[in-house]
């Protein structure tokens, strides 16, 4: 049984999308559910871990069946999320021939927080030291998305002999934020899963997706499975201009791909693009996807990897 989202005024939806049990609902909300998408990939992936003094960080490989010979693709996630944010990204990266290697950046998904990292910044030493071994003597294609776009970036400064390519997406940490229009709902306070599903529903339109009618079970699912193993919720440094310093420092070609629509910075992209081609050595320029909103590669994959493949094709 189904029923339209309900949207404000301002198009946010304040209902969920679908009609279920007290009993799915609470396992939803303690983030015990995930998405079909999730549970097909995560079941093909091979999963590695990488030892640091307070657990592991974990990645998920994907091959090809026909190799392209490029260099490894890594793929970073954005804040209070995990490889998931890319799920609808593996099918058409693998066609086109990329060895996929997403990580669970340290504190989130199924990685350990390294003592002491609270932030972007902290991890950046335990992200190199997992690059340096699991691809001895080689550089990759880092692509990030939002926390991870500017983790990226900071990482590709700070360690410019491990990447070859830069690719940020949705990515913070440009100085605008006090441009930012949208505001979060709480969850953790609230007894009723119900009610926290709404909050979850209300904040992925506020911030994550622009179409309310992308917010379905499945989607609401795998956001709160992720959110649930946040574990490093003092992140500050992204409402800083922290990326835009960075990559003054890359010394590789650096790309950007942001919705048109992107909830961050709302009518101000022409300033990010302006900010960023100021300050990267080797810019490639910045592509919009008309309609699609802050999670540009869950909300529109096909116009967004009609841009990212050639990308990634061009610096051979």
């Amino acid at each position: 049984m189904n029923e339209q989202v309900s949207v404000t005024a301002d198009r946010l939806p304040t209902a969920l999308s679908w009609v279920g049990s007290a009993a799915e609902y609470a396992a939803m909300a303690a983030g015990q559910q995930q998405s079909s998408e999730v549970l097909h990939w995560q079941a093909l992936a091979e999963r590695i871990e990488h030892a640091h003094p307070e657990g592991h960080t974990v990645l998920h490989h994907w091959q090809p069946a026909q190799a392209n010979g490029l260099a490894p693709l890594v793929l970073f996630h954005g804040g209070s999320g995990s490889w998931t944010h890319w799920v609808r990204s593996i099918g058409p990266l693998l066609a086109a021939g990329h060895s996929i290697w997403a990580v669970d950046l340290p504190g989130f998904g199924a990685s350990d927080a390294p003592a002491g990292v609270i932030d972007a910044d902290g991890m950046l030493d335990v992200l190199a030291q997992v690059l340096e071994a699991q691809f001895p003597l080689q550089t990759v294609r880092l692509v990030g998305f939002s926390f991870g776009g500017m983790t990226a970036g900071m990482l590709a400064a700070a360690h410019p002999h491990l990447v070859q390519q830069l690719v940020v997406v949705g990515a913070p940490g440009i100085g605008l934020t006090s441009k930012h229009p949208f505001r979060l709902k709480g969850w953790r306070h609230l007894d009723d899963p119900l009610e926290q599903l709404v909050h979850h529903v209300y904040n992925l339109g506020a911030l994550m997706l622009h179409d309310p009618a992308a917010i379905d079970r499945d989607t609401v699912a795998l956001h709160v499975a992720n959110v649930q193993r946040d574990n490093l919720p003092r992140r500050r440094i992204s409402s800083t201009d922290v990326l835009v310093r960075a990559l003054a420092q890359v010394e590789c070609p650096v790309a950007a791909i942001y919705g048109a629509c992107d909830a961050l910075y709302p009518g101000t992209l022409d300033e990010v693009e302006a900010l960023m081609a100021a300050n990267a050595r080797q810019w490639q320029g910045m592509q919009r996807i008309a309609g699609a909103g802050h999670w540009v590669q869950y909300e529109n994959p096909p116009a967004f990897h009609a841009v990212l493949l050639p990308l990634l094709a061009a610096n051979r």
